[in-house]
């Protein structure tokens, strides 16, 4: 069984945002990071190698050629394999995640992929599902524990107001990783060294069967929220404040 780990490149979260042309950000003195989720999808997908003898741990990206930063940090983590497949055009996130399927099952020996349950650029939180149904296997989202039973995986995953589900599912699957999974390490020097001679393989969205017309949402306008005013301090007696307060929502907030 090989182990795959699908990640993105994201902004850092220290960035400091700006609009380039109304539908693009500067990219210019950003710091780019592996998606945040995707690091515990890596260090589990490392986990799950060492316990079960998979044969190897592939991440696997799609993006423009800075994306392959991202790739040998992970292979320094320790993964054996990086697929890149390089695009610099926008690509919606249905149209990313057939282009990861196609990708994958061209190795007939795949069995979990990993992969963080959203990206904090975008927050779509839909890939790994998407990703699910082009390869037909199933899919759990929100892990936050992960163990091995032969060929099947036992996995918990947070629902609503903190109460937990359980989980099992046959091999092949995708877990879509949250924090809480695991504890990420970091990249040794030893690593680091080891990433760089590793060959990444390279495809395009046309070796994979996908025109570049595919996407079919595309983004018409990028625009920074407004500024929200300053609040306002009512002073005085309870009871005038009260009053002053039940008129501004009504007459300027207009939410009475």
């Amino acid at each position: 069984m090989n182990i795959y780990v699908c990640t993105k490149q994201v902004p850092d979260t220290e960035a400091v945002l700006s609009i380039k042309d109304g539908k693009t950000i500067n990219e210019e003195n950003i710091k780019w990071i592996i998606n945040p989720y995707d690091e515990y999808a890596i260090e589990e997908a490392l986990q799950a190698k060492e316990k079960s003898g998979a044969e190897s741990v592939t991440v696997i990206t799609l993006g423009p050629q800075r994306t392959e930063s991202s790739l040998r940090t992970g292979l320094a983590m320790g993964a054996q394999n990086a697929i890149h497949v390089e695009t610099e055009e926008y690509i919606d996130h249905k149209t990313t995640a057939k282009a990861l399927a196609n990708a994958i099952k061209q190795d007939e020996n795949f069995g979990i992929i990993f992969i963080g349950k959203q990206a904090i650029d975008d927050d779509s939180y839909q890939t790994h599902i998407l990703l699910a149904d082009y390869l037909g296997i199933p899919a759990a989202t929100n892990v936050t524990a992960f163990s091995l039973e032969g060929d099947k995986v036992i996995v918990e995953r947070e629902i609503d107001e903190g109460a937990k589900e359980k989980i099992e599912m046959a091999i092949p699957c995708v877990v879509g990783a949250t924090k809480g999974l695991n504890t990420p390490r970091y990249a040794s020097l030893m690593g680091i060294m080891k990433a760089k001679k590793v060959p990444i393989k390279k495809f395009t969205l046309q070796d994979l069967g996908i025109a570049d017309s595919a996407a079919k949402i595309k983004p018409e306008k990028l625009y920074a929220p407004p500024e929200k005013p300053a609040g306002r301090v009512l002073e005085g007696e309870v009871e005038d404040t009260v009053k002053e307060l039940a008129k501004l929502l009504k007459e300027e907030a207009k939410v009475l």
